[in-house]
Order: C-alpha cells, then structure tokens, then sequence
C-alpha cells in the first residue's frame, strides 16, 4: 500500500497490546504514515471492544486507509473490529498470514497479539500488510460474497 499519496492508518490497542502500539505508532510514523491512535493511552486494564469498533468506524468512514488491532492475542480485537460493517480484520501474528489476508481476503484491519510478537516480527508483519496488493480474481468473487452475507445479516 505504498503508492504516492501518505497512507492514513487507524490503530488501537488494550493493555496488553499498549506497549506494541506504541513502538508501531512510532514506526509508522517514522516512515512517513499518518496515524490515528485511538487508544489506549496506558497499560492500565481496559476494555477492547470499543477501540477496535473506532478503528474499524475510521476505515469504514474513510478516515483510514487501513487499521491495525493490538490485544494480548490479537484474537478478541479482530472479532470486535469485525462488527463493523465493511471491515474484514485478520489476525496475523506471521508474516505469511498477513500477505494471505491482504492478496486473497483484501483485509482493510490487521491484528495481532502484543504477548504473541516481538516489536521487530510485528514490524515485518505490519510492512507486509501495507505493501501488498489485494490479487483480485477469484478472489474478488469470494470477498464479493462476503459483503452479500453481511448486507444479509442487517
């Protein structure tokens, strides 16, 4: 997702994915991407659901070009950024992972888990997820059908 215009990133986190947040908004930032922290702002237990509905929110709204998720395991983050209609959240705490989501599920959210990765393994994982391109194909057909099953469920 490097093209020429700066990417806007929606990014939150719980207590136990604070301090990942926090060197990543700092590495993002570093490289030149416009991040929106939407919390939390300590390592004092919080509740997810709610920031990852607000990440999500921004890359539904257009606000963020892309969201990133961060938990103690990435796994509650990504089903709470998943209610958000229009988000496809993948959990990725591998580099693999993250280029499946975005070429074969064109994942607009990208979680992971703070106690799963290390800084530099969640860098890597992040890089992948911005700079690959969605494959389309059969696979727009696929994602396409993703989006009828939840206009249905409205």
């Amino acid at each position: 997702m490097t093209t020429g215009a700066t990417k806007r990133i929606a990014i939150g986190a719980d207590h136990a994915g604070f301090e990942l947040k926090q060197h990543l908004v700092g590495f993002l930032g570093a490289r030149g991407y416009a991040v929106d922290d939407h919390g939390t702002h300590s390592a004092e237990s919080t509740d997810y659901p709610h920031i990852c509905a607000g990440v999500g929110r921004a890359v539904r709204d257009g606000r963020a070009d892309v969201g990133i998720v961060l938990g103690g395991s990435g796994q509650g983050e990504q089903i709470a950024a998943n209610k958000v209609r229009g988000v496809r959240a993948a959990l990725c705490n591998d580099e693999w992972l993250a280029r499946m989501a975005r070429e074969h599920n064109d994942a607009n959210v990208l979680s992971m888990g703070g106690r799963v990765v290390d800084a530099a393994a969640a860098e890597r994982i992040v890089t992948i997820f911005l700079d690959t391109a969605f494959e389309g194909g059969r696979h727009a057909r696929r994602v396409a059908q993703l989006s009828d099953i939840e206009a249905e469920e409205r």
